[in-house]
C-alpha cells in the first residue's frame, strides 16, 4: 500500500513540476504575436478592469473602466517581464508578467500575487472606445 502511495506521489510531482514549467512567463515575441492588432478586456474578481489597444511597434491605447483612454508603449527590460510606460506618467514603469492559458492571457503584477491576477475576458479587433472630455467634437 505504501508503495502505490509514493507511485502516486511521485507522479504528483511530475506533473506539478510539467505545470510550473508550461507556466513560463511569455516572451515579448510572443506576448506581441498574441496581442498585436487586439482589443483586450482584462476582468478581475469576475469585474471588469479594463481595456487595452495593442497596436504596431509596441504601442498600446489603455483605458481602466469607465475611465479615459491612455497612450503608451510596452517594452521587455528583462525575459519574462512586460513594463507599460502611459502618457500620464511616463517616468513610472508598470510590469507585468503574462501567461497564455486555455481561456487566454492572465496577467500578475510585478511582485503581486496569484489572487490579484487580471484575467481576458474578451478580444476583439476592433480599436478601444474611449470615454472622458476629449472625446468628440
Amino acid at each position: 500500500m505504501m508503495r502505490i502511495f509514493s507511485v502516486f506521489a511521485g507522479i504528483g510531482l511530475l506533473m506539478a513540476t510539467s505545470a510550473a514549467i508550461a507556466q513560463s512567463p511569455m516572451s515579448a515575441s510572443e506576448f506581441d504575436a498574441y496581442t498585436r492588432g487586439k482589443t483586450l478586456t482584462y476582468s478581475q474578481g469576475g469585474q471588469t478592469y479594463g481595456a487595452e489597444q495593442y497596436k504596431e511597434g509596441h504601442q498600446v491605447i489603455w483605458a481602466f473602466s469607465e475611465d479615459e483612454c491612455k497612450k503608451g508603449r510596452w517594452s521587455e527590460p528583462e525575459p519574462g517581464l512586460i513594463c507599460f510606460r502611459y502618457e500620464d506618467r511616463p517616468e513610472t514603469r508598470q510590469c507585468w508578467n503574462f501567461y497564455k492559458t486555455p481561456d487566454g492571457l492572465k496577467a500578475i503584477y510585478e511582485g503581486s500575487d496569484e489572487a490579484s491576477a487580471l484575467y481576458e475576458a474578451e478580444q476583439s479587433k476592433g480599436p478601444l472606445l474611449c470615454l472622458g472630455p476629449k472625446v468628440g467634437a
